[in-house]
């Protein structure tokens, strides 16, 4: 099946999973790519009641629906003893929904939110596909392996978690302004108010923070300042009000302090080194936009993946890495260095590109589609 090829009309989805942008981005992505594909599609997302993916989904033009699901805790909570009731309550919501919409093909792209909607696809027949971005396959998706039709995921080996017969690697779906960041410098320093003369670090931690990358920056914010580069620092929104508190102690014109950031296709465009996590959506799109990045690996993950995730990088001269431990004494001098070196920044860039997958996003909505036509042919 090719990209250009024609498809039926009246295609019906329903794409599951969310919690974090991780979860959220990829499958919005997906959803973006089918529309282009077959423009009278309908796509129905579900996600979890109260999570990011309720604001995140129609700002980006569709439909959702809520479950009252929540992940469990490994200590014990008032929420853990309600888990079993509320996975029971969003089967069954996920099961009439299912027979309202009446989806060709069901698409888990993880998250605790996924495993009602793929379990109840599963148990009625559907068609249905999971999304693996990480090297260390979630529990939602490990849950429904054995049943789903196909596994899209992004890293070799993954055998190890899924059936061999039903996997193809296809990388991991970032959003299209990604690929075009190439002519947006000038937009992004003035959607952000920057001095185009001056160089620019990004800081990211993800759509909730990160406390270590946090810390990381306050602790030498005099350092920082002294320095004269400019700074655009996603804090996450778990930690925007406490860093906005204690700014208010530096006067300093050059650091950009932001909850969230919305375009991070003009972020990544002023960008000229990256400080971030070194969770499978950042590094999908750090490879396309082709950018020298510090990985700060979160020690909070499960099986240690994103050092993993980082060391894969790093071992093909693509990424550099401060351990989370070593963050707020070692981060200052590490980014400093980088950012007077032109010439190993280049180098960076250039090697990290070459792990780029481009065409991922495609890719994941051309197995949905094949799904669709053997769905037509039973």
């Amino acid at each position: 099946m090719k990209d250009n090829e024609t498809y039926r009309r009246n295609v019906r989805l329903i794409f599951s999973g969310g919690g974090t942008g991780g979860h959220v981005y990829p499958a919005i992505a997906v959803a973006g790519k089918i529309m282009e594909m077959v423009p009278d599609a309908e796509v129905l997302f579900v996600g979890a009641r109260g999570k990011m993916e309720m604001t995140r989904v129609p700002e980006a033009g569709f439909e959702i629906k809520g479950l009252w699901i929540s992940g469990f805790q490994r200590r014990f909570t008032l929420s853990n003893l309600l888990f079993p009731i509320k996975v029971i309550h969003s089967v069954l919501k996920s099961m009439r929904l299912l027979n309202a919409f009446k989806p060709d093909v069901v698409a888990g792209f993880g998250g605790y939110a996924s495993s009602p909607v793929m379990l109840a696809a599963t148990r009625k027949g559907i068609k249905t596909l999971i999304q693996e971005q990480n090297s260390y396959a979630g529990v939602a998706n490990k849950a429904v392996a054995h049943k789903v039709d196909k596994v899209c995921v992004s890293y070799a080996h993954m055998e190890r978690y899924f059936p061999e017969d039903k996997i193809v690697i296809t990388g991991n779906p970032v959003r299209k302004d990604m690929l075009t960041i190439a002519d947006k410098k000038n937009e992004g320093d003035t959607c952000f108010s920057l001095d185009p003369l001056r160089e620019t670090i990004l800081v990211l931690g993800g759509s909730g923070g990160a406390r270590t990358i946090n810390e990381s920056m306050m602790r030498n914010m005099k350092e920082w300042i002294r320095s004269g580069v400019q700074i655009l620092w996603q804090t996450g929104k778990f930690y925007y009000k406490e860093m906005q508190e204690r700014m208010a102690g530096f006067d300093d014109e050059n650091i950009r302090l932001l909850e969230f950031i919305d375009r991070m296709d003009l972020a990544y465009a002023v960008a000229d080194i990256v400080i971030s996590r070194s969770g499978a959506l950042s590094i999908s799109e750090l490879c396309l936009v082709k950018k020298p990045v510090i990985f700060i690996p979160s020690p909070n993950v499960a099986e240690d993946h994103q050092t993993k995730n980082a060391l894969a990088l790093a071992e093909k001269d693509a990424a550099l890495i401060v351990e989370d431990k070593n963050a707020v004494k070692e981060l200052v001098s590490v980014a400093m260095a980088l950012l007077h070196d032109s010439d190993r920044r280049a180098v960076l860039s250039e090697n990290i590109a070459l792990l780029g997958r481009p065409d991922a996003t495609k890719d994941i909505a051309l197995e949905i589609l094949k799904l669709v036509n053997k769905k037509d042919k039973t």
